[in-house]
């Protein structure tokens, strides 16, 4: 019996020496300090895709003059006004990739494309080959083709229930490759009437590729079709510098000329332009 008593004394004294260590684990445990909370991080927030298409009003710029080659001997080149000189090219496509670094403030940079065609005609008080009278004349044509790099940057000027107005500029380069130059040659009489005894011929030039600076000024407003989803309708207008169209034909070549017969004034563009701008995250 007394060892009974010995043994549960001998537990109950180690159960109370226990006791308090454990309670101290606890203590810790529930007042233990709260550890940092890592919140996530969003990664790529403010990047958008856009995509544009454009319309042009209006494109000038086309060449007004050009240079006849006279062999010689002394050789000699003569600046000649086309009789009317016209460029068009109405419709033009961008895309592009952006970021809003504010809610104010976005920027982008953008690949675009156009493409159009060069109208000119010409006339000369000369007789026609073979004829004591009549009047020479063409018709020239010249398509081209623009693609370039913009880097372009805008100013949100705040929301309005789901509209927002914006101004914005850009800079650049465009490449502008002018296809061949096509010269249709006729005689015309004194009496409008073509004349048949001597057709008169018809030349190709060669065109010419280029990279040239462009600037753009921008405004519209956007409309937010969704959360990350919107459309935008605005004006551009732009300027491409001025530079070579094409060359004197294989004949004149041959008698000596060179450098180059037609140079453009710069493609000069309005444009009323519509696209979507997507927010990625």
């Amino acid at each position: 019996m007394s060892m009974r008593i010995a043994v549960a004394s001998s537990i109950a004294a180690l159960m109370g020496i226990a006791a308090p260590a454990q309670a101290a684990d606890l203590d810790e445990i529930i007042y233990a300090k709260e550890l940092p909370v890592t919140q996530p991080v969003e990664i790529g927030s403010g990047w958008y895709l856009r995509g544009d298409l454009g319309y042009s009003t209006r494109t000038s710029g086309a060449a007004t003059n050009y240079s006849v080659f006279s062999a010689g001997p002394p050789a000699t080149y003569t600046t000649t006004p086309f009789d009317s000189s016209t460029l068009n090219g109405d419709w033009s496509g961008s895309l592009g990739v952006g970021y809003n670094f504010t809610d104010y403030l976005r920027g982008d940079l953008s690949f675009d494309y156009a493409r159009g065609r060069f109208a000119g005609t010409t006339s000369s008080t000369a007789a026609c080959a073979g004829l004591t009278t009549g009047q020479c004349a063409s018709a020239d044509g010249q398509s081209y083709e623009q693609y370039g790099f913009m880097a372009n940057a805008y100013v949100d000027l705040g929301t309005f229930v789901g509209f927002t107005p914006y101004v914005g500029a850009g800079a650049g380069v465009t490449r502008v490759g002018w296809k061949s130059y096509r010269n249709d040659q006729t005689c015309i009489s004194a009496a409008g009437n073509l004349c048949g005894a001597t057709p008169a011929t018809d030349r190709d030039r060669p065109g010419t590729e280029s990279w040239r600076f462009t600037y753009a000024l921008m405004g519209g407003l956007s409309y937010d079709l969704s959360k990350d989803l919107k459309l935008d309708l605005g004006y551009k207008y732009s300027k491409i510098k001025s530079g070579n169209q094409a060359g004197f034909d294989s004949t004149n070549v041959a008698a000596g000329a060179t450098g180059f017969q037609v140079r453009d004034n710069g493609f000069e563009k309005h444009e009323i332009r519509v696209g979507l701008r997507y927010n990625l995250w």
